[in-house]
C-alpha cells in the first residue's frame, strides 16, 4: 500500500480515481487546489506521500509551478502530471522540471497502474546514478542509420578516448544522457564510475553540497559528513544534465574545480584532489545565455572543448523505423507482451507527428501502445483518440510560407507570433512574458534572439 496525494479540481473524476486506486490497495488524499496541496505536504511532511498525482490546470494556477517550487525546496517525491493531449508540450516541460511521467486524459486504468508502479519502484536518488561497469548493448543503446545519426556517433567515437570536456546540446528527450554514457563507455575511464546529476532538480541551497560535499555542522541540517558527486566520480565521468540551471555562485566553484582539479567541501578548508572528466548537457544555447549574464562565459569556454549537437527526432526521419522497433522490443520484454508489428495507420500518424518530446515521448507512446495491444499487431485502437484527432487536423498539403513550406517552419512562425504578441501585451516586461508563456527567462531570451524579435 502507498500513500498518494491526488491534486484534482474535478470532484467527480477525483472520486472515481481515488476509489479505483483504493481498490488496488492505495491510500489517497485528495486536494483541489495548489494551496491545499502545499498545506497537505507542509502539515504531513515531505516523506508522507510516495507519489504526487497532479492535474495540470487548477483553480489557483498550474501544477508546474507547484512542482518547480517543491524541487527547489529539495522535495524529490515522484510526480505524475495528468493533462489533456493538447497540453502534451506542457507535459514535456513538466518532465524537464522534475516530473517522473505524464498521463493523458481520459486516463486509461491499465496505463495508470503501469506508470504508478514505475513511480513507486523509482529510487529516491533517481537524479544521481552511478555505474561502475560499462553499459550493456542489448536494449539500452541504439544509434540509427541516417546520415545525421552516423555523424553524431562518429563524433562520439572521436572524442571518447580523450579527456576533453564535452557539451552535449539538444532538445529535451533527444537522448543526451545516452550520448554521455556512450562517450564514457568508449573512453579510457569506462571501468570507473559514471555519475549523472540532474541540475534542474537541485535547489540553489543544496547544489554546492551535492557537487562538492559538506562537513557535519556546515549548515542547518548537515547532520553528518557528505561526499560530493565530484569525489564519487573520481577516476570516471561526471555528467551534469541541464547545467544552465546551476546558480552563479556554484558556477564559480565549478570553474575552479575544473581548472585546479580540486574541490573543497562546504565547511572545510582542506582541498580534495579529484580526477574527473566532465560532460555537460543543455537544451539551451549556453553561448547565448552567457552573453546575457545568466551563465559565466569563462565557464562556458572551459566546458566547450568539444560540442556535440544531438538532433531532434523530427530531423531523423530515416531512423524512426529503427527506433520504433527498438522501443517495441524493449516494451515487450518489460511488459511481457508479444507485439510484432505496428499497423500502417499507426505508422502514418507516427511519421506525421512532430514529437516535441523526442525519443522520450516516442518511448512512452510505444510502451503504452504495447501495453494496450491485445494482439500481435498494434493498431489505432491502442492510440489515444486525441493523438488521432490532432493528426487529422494537420493539413494534407504543406502550408506555403515565405522561405519554405514545412511543418517545422509553420510551428516556428506560430511560436514567433505568439511571443511577439505576449511581449506587446506586457509592454516588453520579459519576466512577465516568460511567466505567461510558461517558460523560464533564459529560454525566452534564446527565443527572442533566435527569431530576431526587437
Amino acid at each position: 500500500m502507498a500513500h498518494l496525494l491526488l491534486v484534482e479540481d474535478d470532484t467527480t473524476f477525483s472520486k472515481l480515481l481515488s476509489n479505483f486506486l483504493g481498490k488496488h490497495g492505495h491510500e489517497v488524499q485528495v486536494c483541489s487546489t495548489i494551496a491545499g496541496a502545499r498545506e497537505a505536504i507542509r502539515s504531513n511532511g515531505a516523506d508522507k506521500y510516495a507519489v504526487l498525482m497532479l492535474d495540470y490546470r487548477l483553480p489557483d494556477g498550474n501544477s508546474l509551478d507547484l512542482l518547480k517550487s517543491l524541487r527547489e525546496e529539495g522535495n524529490r517525491t515522484p510526480a505524475l502530471i495528468m493533462t489533456s493531449f493538447n497540453d502534451i508540450r506542457t507535459a514535456v516541460t513538466a518532465m524537464q522540471s522534475g516530473a517522473f511521467d505524464y498521463i493523458t486524459k481520459p486516463v486509461n486504468p491499465e496505463e495508470l497502474l503501469m506508470v504508478l508502479k514505475e513511480a513507486l519502484n523509482r529510487k529516491e536518488t533517481v537524479s544521481v546514478k552511478t555505474t561502475k561497469k560499462p553499459e550493456k548493448q542489448s536494449l539500452d543503446f541504439i544509434e540509427g542509420n541516417s546520415k545525421i545519426s552516423k555523424q553524431l556517433y562518429e563524433y562520439v567515437r572521436l572524442v571518447a578516448p580523450t579527456d576533453m570536456s564535452v557539451i552535449i546540446q539538444g532538445e529535451s528527450g533527444t537522448g543526451k544522457e545516452h550520448v554521455a554514457k556512450s562517450i564514457h563507455r568508449l573512453s579510457k575511464r569506462s571501468d570507473g564510475p559514471f555519475v549523472a546529476i540532474d541540475c534542474g532538480s537541485l535547489s540553489k541551497d543544496l547544489a554546492a553540497s551535492e557537487l562538492f560535499g559538506h562537513k557535519k555542522g556546515a549548515f542547518t541540517g548537515a547532520l553528518q559528513d557528505k561526499i560530493g558527486q565530484f569525489e564519487a566520480a573520481d577516476g570516471g565521468t561526471l555528467f551534469l544534465d541541464e547545467i544552465g540551471n546551476l546558480g552563479y555562485d556554484v558556477q564559480i566553484k565549478l570553474l575552479r574545480a575544473l581548472q585546479e582539479r580540486i574541490v573543497v567541501p562546504i565547511g572545510s578548508t582542506n582541498p580534495v584532489k579529484v580526477d574527473v572528466r566532465l560532460i555537460a548537457a543543455t537544451n539551451e544555447d549556453l553561448m547565448l545565455i552567457s552573453q546575457t549574464g545568466d551563465f559565466r562565459e569563462d565557464l562556458y569556454h572551459r566546458l566547450n572543448e568539444f560540442k556535440i549537437q544531438v538532433p531532434a527526432l523530427r530531423e531523423r526521419g530515416e531512423d524512426i523505423d529503427v527506433f520504433i522497433q527498438h522501443f517495441v522490443d524493449k516494451a515487450n520484454e518489460e511488459l511481457g507482451r508479444n507485439v510484432r508489428e505496428i499497423s500502417r495507420e499507426v505508422m502514418d500518424i507516427f511519421l506525421k507527428y512532430d514529437w516535441p518530446g523526442n525519443l522520450r515521448e516516442l518511448n512512452n507512446v510505444i510502451k503504452r501502445l504495447v501495453l494496450l495491444s491485445k494482439d500481435e499487431i498494434a493498431d489505432l485502437k491502442a492510440l489515444p483518440q486525441e493523438m488521432i484527432t490532432s493528426m487529422e487536423a494537420v493539413p494534407a498539403a504543406p502550408v506555403k510560407l515565405p522561405g519554405g513550406s514545412d511543418l517545422k517552419l509553420l510551428q516556428e512562425t506560430h511560436e514567433k507570433e505568439m511571443i511577439e504578441k505576449v511581449l506587446q501585451d506586457v509592454r516588453y516586461n520579459k519576466s512577465k512574458a516568460a511567466k505567461l508563456l510558461n517558460i523560464d527567462r533564459k529560454t525566452l531570451y534564446y527565443k527572442i534572439e533566435k527569431y530576431h524579435i526587437e
